[in-house]
């Protein structure tokens, strides 16, 4: 297939990918309809099909639009070198977030992908396999600690990647829902619990 042909697939695809997030963002995922997906996108129903066969189809590709950009800063921030502390990482990815969460932003799905999951099995595969693998970056910083001699030798990183990664979605909430935390503050609580690395 020539390859304009191609760019022009994918530039479609991310049209009504796009389109989706904003009807999400809008009515959540619940109470938006395909129908709402066509007009956002300004296509017809087959063209829409051709790409994506069903509602879930479209918000499992949305998560791992989701996902990718967060997999990719937190791969950028373990290879550093020096390793960046606990209180400097979670700011970097606090702040992504902040960044991905205005109106219509993905981070603004997120939720609302959690909520999915518990209730629909198809939804919960794709929200598992996101959240696991961003977990898994969090434990592979737990390993890089362990060799900076941040944590003793006989920690679980497993434990310590499980417990960190939870800051994450807490941030998100609070983010979105009440409104009265920031990258620095989350940043400093953090660097309190977790003093790693910190200068003194």
């Amino acid at each position: 297939m020539p390859r304009v042909s191609e760019e022009h697939l994918e530039r479609r695809r991310q049209q009504i990918l796009d389109a989706a997030r904003v009807c999400f963002a809008r009515k959540g995922f619940y109470d938006t309809s395909m129908q709402d997906v066509f007009a956002e996108a300004e296509l017809s129903a087959g063209a829409v099909y051709r790409y994506f066969k069903s509602k879930n189809d479209i918000i499992a590709a949305l998560a791992n639009q989701t996902a990718v950009p967060l997999m990719g800063l937190l791969t950028e921030q373990l290879d550093l070198d020096p390793l960046p502390t606990p209180g400097d990482l979670v700011q970097v990815i606090a702040q992504h977030v902040v960044d991905s969460s205005h109106t219509g932003g993905i981070v603004r799905l997120a939720p609302q992908a959690w909520a999915l999951a518990l209730v629909d099995p198809d939804a919960g595969g794709y929200v598992k396999e996101a959240m696991t693998g961003i977990r898994g970056f969090w434990q592979d910083y737990a390993v890089r600690m362990q060799a900076a001699g941040w944590l003793p030798a006989d920690a679980d990183p497993q434990a310590v990647g499980a417990a960190m990664f939870g800051v994450l979605p807490g941030f998100i909430l609070q983010h979105l829902i009440v409104g009265d935390i920031s990258p620095e503050s989350l940043a400093a609580g953090v660097r309190t619990l977790m003093p790693y690395g910190e200068p003194g």
